[in-house]
């Protein structure tokens, strides 16, 4: 055991020499359980993660708003209605907050007053963004570069907008989904399709310029691309529907190593320089690698599904689960430090769960669809988001219709 802790100590040094500290690393450690400052309610769940800027937190709701509240006092700056359930998290660039919603409708809106500066309709038309199922929870997140704004949507296109009017550029069609969110590495751009591809596609004309197809799975055969894909050291990562995690080369779109997971999906994927992070849903646990050999450097169970991806500083990893639990973890260890449970999770846990939280001998005579596992998660408190981070203040939504915010 002191020789595996011990070599991931020498690695994480490395990394660090190598290139320097990252901004997450200039905010402390929060390594005891912090303690709740404020919770703010809205009318319908969070499944999209808070942005911070300029200490205003901005979130939205399945009750179709965005809220902008203060991060000191909890107090509402101000709101703006969409026309569907909002399940992206949005992008900050400039004076602008730029948000997807389930209306289909790309919302460019000033950040200070909440007012539209412009708005760009996809193919979704009047049905909305279509969704693929029940347990396609979120909606790509717009990611702004160069100018430009680029977004999947239900309507199976990638989008690249004029950042300051919202005019097309570019459009590519793939024959699936696209909620998963983009990344942009070099001159090209990664994103996924429930058509079971991840696509490389050139910045400046959306030219494709290789795509990966997924291996499949018995129960899915399509091996549809759910992760959001991650790069580190020209190697892109992402999690589909087939169990599998896979590592891509950039450049080329060759597999350099896939990783099975027995049970389910691992698709909230976050790196930090040579080690990235990965959260499983029905495997349930947090598991550090290798980024470049996919070699595990320690697992934690954390009991139940993971679907949103670390926020992380120094030393220190913090992860929710759909049981309404937020773990802080060690990252050296993957020892669990604190958890700090929901409101809802203290409410209803033996509804569902054994104090040690395995499920409950008689849970398949009340949990019989998919409706009722969504009711379960709602009544959890279920966290599907990513932490936010400001100096001393940890940030989180809920699927109990709450933003919450602990402090040390």
């Amino acid at each position: 055991m002191l020789k595996k802790i011990a070599s991931v100590v020498l690695l994480q040094l490395a990394v660090i020499l190598l290139y320097g500290q990252t901004e997450s690393d200039v905010v402390a450690d929060f390594e005891k359980l912090p303690s709740i400052e404020w919770k703010f309610k809205a009318k319908g769940p969070f499944f999209s993660s808070p942005v911070i800027s300029e200490n205003i937190v901005y979130a939205g709701s399945l009750d179709s708003t965005l809220y902008a509240v203060d991060i000191f006092t909890g107090k509402l700056k101000w709101k703006f209605k969409t026309g569907g359930e909002i399940r992206s998290t949005v992008s900050l660039n400039g004076d602008y907050v730029f948000l997807y919603s389930g209306d289909a409708t790309l919302y460019s809106i000033d950040k200070h007053s909440g007012k539209i500066a412009w708005t760009f309709k996809t193919k979704g038309g009047l049905l909305g963004d279509r969704r693929y199922d029940f347990a396609d929870y979120f909606q790509s997140a717009p990611v702004i570069n160069d100018g430009k704004i680029f977004f999947g949507a239900g309507d199976g296109r990638v989008y690249a907008l004029d950042v300051k009017n919202g005019a097309v550029v570019w459009v590519f069609k793939t024959d699936g989904i696209v909620h998963t969110t983009p990344v942009i590495y070099k001159d090209r751009l990664f994103i996924g399709s429930f058509d079971g591809n991840l696509y490389a596609l050139g910045l400046e004309n959306g030219d494709l310029l290789w795509k990966f197809k997924t291996v499949g799975h018995r129960f899915f055969p399509d091996g549809e691309v759910q992760g959001s894909p991650v790069v580190v050291n020209d190697l892109v990562y992402f999690g589909a529907r087939d169990y599998n995690l896979y590592a891509i080369d950039a450049m080329q779109g060759y597999a350099h190593w896939n990783k099975t997971f027995p049970f389910g999906w691992a698709m909230a994927v976050t790196p930090r320089d040579s080690v990235i992070y990965v959260g499983t849903s029905d495997d349930r646990v947090l598991v550090s690698m290798d980024s470049r050999s996919g070699k595990e450097l320690w697992r934690t169970n954390v009991k139940f599904n993971i679907f949103g991806p670390c926020a992380l500083t120094r030393r220190m990893a913090y992860v929710g689960t759909l049981m309404g639990k937020l773990f802080g973890i060690d990252l050296i260890e993957g020892k669990v430090k604190w958890v700090y449970t929901t409101e809802n999770y203290q409410k209803h846990h033996l509804k569902y769960f054994k104090p040690d939280d395995s499920f409950r001998d008689d849970i398949m005579n009340f949990i019989k669809t998919p409706a009722d596992f969504i009711g379960m998660e709602y009544n959890l408190g279920a966290i599907f988001s990513t932490p936010a981070i400001s100096h001393d203040r940890l940030l989180f939504t809920s699927s109990e219709s709450t933003i919450y915010c602990l402090k040390k």
